[in-house]
């Protein structure tokens, strides 16, 4: 057996780990990556990046049979199942480089594609090799949650780890979980020609501000998803092709194909945290605020930590791992400036406490919402995309908490996710110029609708500029 002394050892090469990896070698620090999967992990492979390519080509159709809202003749599209998956495939294919072992080791970082487990407090074992590190970073990732339906694990059924090797399109999808991986892929498959029926058992898409989700989730039914919310799976029979999900309320559903997406869970298993004292809870890896275990040698991030399960979320605690692991300076992760988007169409994205959270938190006389509608909007009118708004919670003038349903609204809760980041103030959204006609004026429309009634339904306001009229030269 080969030993290792390193200064950091990062188990897993996804999103985090790989951006550890990157950030620690190029500071000059010794490096260790281990992977027993695929290099990039999840969220190229199975998740973000194979389902967005997925919807692209399914809001392409889309586009083709709503072509005569523009002037232009609708058609029915001709859809390519396994073309649209070597599309998937392609998108993969072009940005694995960028996450591939030999980028990694040309920069310095020693990889091994084995599984590892603790041997110690500092000392992981991966395959013929045994490695003894100053820190550890476990950035293992989460997988798919199958619960415990009874039949389930006697029929065919689909995860979205496994969603990516069907290559004909399923005549009846049934989508067991009303999450956004459940819900991102019933649209897509609905546009790309396949019924959908939903089951969800609590609320659809429940994480998200129920006035915005409640928009996104009319226009997939509108496109003929079926939704059915309250409706918990408890059992599963059939043979491939021909599948039948029963709730516990009684009802029957009848499909070809079963998509299990009713949730993540940390993948820890085979690491023997025990031997190395590290707590868990129900969600993941149990972490304080500096993201360390309770192996103070150990960190855990991203997925793993058990808490928000994003790519861009397992960024940010590299960062945080880095500064302190690397650089050895103070830094604590933090979860109220963090944003997420589900990428429906249209799109729901949300930043910061809910209208709920915050007034749970502050109080009902201490909050105050600001809303500015799609249709207010002209490059909306002019796109005829008119379903949505935007919503901002505030306190004190600070937005502490933001959610737009719309086109693109993945993209702009950026703005939002900022001035909470920064501590901005309502008054610098207002103040700021958008670009006419962009969907950037509805933020600062949505400022104004802030400050709309404070200044002209305000008799005291009125008094003083008739004063000031009166004395102006």
């Amino acid at each position: 057996m080969e030993r290792i002394e390193t200064d950091l050892l990062i188990v897993g090469a996804g999103s985090g780990g790989l951006s550890v990896a990157a950030g620690a070698v190029q500071m000059g620090t010794r490096v260790v990556l281990v992977e027993r999967g695929e290099m990039g992990g999840d969220c190229l492979n199975y998740g973000c990046v194979p389902s967005k390519a997925l919807i692209r080509s399914a809001k392409a159709a889309h586009a083709l049979r709503h072509a005569d809202q523009y002037g232009i003749a609708s058609v029915a599209p001709q859809v390519d199942y396994a073309a649209v998956k070597d599309h998937v495939k392609g998108v993969i294919a072009s940005i694995a480089p960028h996450d591939s072992q030999e980028r990694f080791e040309g920069m310095g970082v020693r990889v091994i594609r084995e599984s590892a487990r603790f041997v110690s407090g500092d000392e992981m074992e991966a395959g013929a090799h045994r490695i003894k590190a100053r820190r550890i970073v476990l950035a293992t990732g989460s997988g798919p949650f199958v619960p415990p339906i009874e039949g389930l694990s006697e029929v065919p059924y689909l995860t979205n780890e496994t969603l990516w090797d069907l290559r004909e399109l399923p005549r009846h999808l049934i989508v067991i979980g009303g999450g956004p991986i459940g819900m991102e892929m019933a649209q897509a498959h609905r546009r790309l020609g396949s019924e959908v029926t939903v089951l969800e058992g609590g609320t659809a898409l429940s994480k998200d501000d129920p006035e915005l989700s409640a928009i996104a989730l009319d226009a997939v039914r509108g496109e003929g998803v079926r939704i059915v919310e309250g409706a918990q799976a408890s059992r599963v029979s059939g043979t491939e092709g021909a599948l039948t999900v029963e709730t516990d309320d009684g009802q029957r559903f009848e499909g070809s194909h079963i998509l299990v997406a009713v949730g993540r869970r940390a993948n820890t298993d085979g690491l023997g945290l025990d031997v190395a004292g590290i707590e868990t809870t129900k969600t993941g890896i149990k972490v304080d605020d500096a993201l360390r275990t309770t192996n103070r040698k150990v960190y855990a991030i991203g997925d793993a930590a058990g808490g928000l399960q994003f790519t861009h979320v397992a960024g940010y605690h590299a960062g945080i791992v880095v500064r302190s692991a690397v650089l050895g300076l103070p830094a604590k992760a933090k979860a109220d400036h963090l944003p997420w988007a589900t990428y429906l169409d249209p799109e729901l994205a949300h930043v910061g406490l809910t209208e709920a959270q915050a007034r749970e938190r502050y109080g009902e006389s201490a909050i105050e919402i600001a809303r500015f509608d799609y249709e207010g909007n002209d490059r909306a009118q002019a796109d005829r995309l008119t379903d949505g708004r935007a919503k901002v919670v505030i306190r004190k003038g600070k937005p502490v908490g933001a959610s737009i349903v719309g086109h693109q609204a993945g993209e702009q809760i950026s703005l939002w996710a900022f001035a909470i980041a920064s501590g901005a103030k309502m008054r610098d959204v207002s103040s700021m110029v958008a670009p006419y006609p962009t969907y950037g004026e509805l933020h600062k429309r949505a400022a104004g609708a802030y400050f709309s009634p404070k200044l002209f339904d305000s008799a005291a306001v009125k008094r003083v500029v008739r004063l000031v009229q009166r004395v102006l030269p």
